[in-house]
């Protein structure tokens, strides 16, 4: 086999890896695969007999160019329309087994990356590498271009940042996670508000991104009698719920009339919904490919 070919055949075996460690910088598909792509591109101009560590230097250069393009999202105005949720990843709804718990545990949530999303740059960059992949202060130090100590701090205060969001989203049982939101769902098909704040957090907040094309539908609702009220848009006739996994969590694709019009992530605190995430963007959801959902 051609050098060239085995250093691309190298390089797919990684891919996977880099692009969780994109998504988990970026909260993009879109970005985390030209993240992967320009990576290749660095690898394949490069001399590639003087890496001795591939797997080391392929993160590292990823982390370079997610790190890139943070930076110029913080220099862009803000978002106009106020919300942004993170590009979700949806999945198949498994058969309630111990291997549910893993995937779980593999997963980042929403509620995460939404947390994530408020950190400064290299923040998000050292608390992924160190707390979600972890790499070394040391080696993180030298993918940033920060000491050691500098590094160590940026980690432990994102870490601190993001406590909140974790203890928001803290219920690891999947079985539980699917009857809540099952019953959500339920009361509001029903017109049950008094069931629908049942199963709510009382300090509930509900955060919907409908992107540019559908600004009117962008919000961010908080109180369990406010979100109970704005979810008796299900009882709309022509719209279907489809159980999904959303970020490898019981989640809902709902179509109307058989055309996808919003992904719905739910967190759970304990035995309540605590956050409620839709993504109705008609852009981003055309991205998506629900053919396995919707047939």
């Amino acid at each position: 086999m051609h050098d060239d070919d085995q250093l691309a055949d190298r390089f797919e075996s990684f891919r996977p890896h880099l692009r969780n460690v994109a998504y988990r910088m970026l909260g993009s598909h879109a970005e985390s695969e030209d993240a992967v792509q320009e990576t290749w591109i660095r690898l394949s101009r490069s001399d590639a007999d003087e890496v001795d560590n591939l797997p080391a230097w392929l993160t590292t250069v990823i982390s370079r160019i997610c790190l890139n393009v943070l930076r110029s999202r913080a220099a862009r105005p803000e978002d106009p329309v106020g919300v942004h949720l993170p590009d979700p990843v949806v999945g198949q709804e498994p058969s309630h087994g111990p291997e549910d718990e893993a995937l779980l545990t593999d997963s980042v949530s929403l509620a995460l990356l939404i947390v994530l999303d408020t950190l400064a740059p290299a923040e998000r960059v050292a608390f992924v590498l160190h707390d979600m992949f972890h790499l070394t202060f040391e080696e993180i130090a030298t993918a940033i271009g920060r000491t050691t100590v500098a590094t160590r701090q940026l980690a432990s205060r994102a870490r601190r940042r993001v406590k909140h969001a974790r203890e928001a989203d803290s219920c690891a049982d999947f079985a539980t996670r699917r009857t809540l939101v099952d019953a959500f769902f339920a009361a509001a098909r029903n017109g049950d508000l008094d069931g629908l704040v049942s199963v709510l957090d009382p300090d509930v907040e509900l955060r919907a991104d409908g992107g540019l094309a559908l600004a009117s539908a962008t919000a961010a609702i908080r109180g369990a009698r406010l979100v109970a009220e704005r979810a008796a848009l299900f009882r709309q006739p022509g719209v279907t719920v489809t159980a999904v996994l959303v970020n490898g969590s019981p989640g809902v694709l709902v179509d109307r009339d058989g055309v996808p019009v919003s992904v719905m992530g739910f967190a759970v605190r304990e035995d309540r919904i605590s956050q409620v995430q839709i993504l109705l963007d008609p852009e981003r959801l055309a991205a998506i490919d629900f053919a396995a959902f919707t047939a």
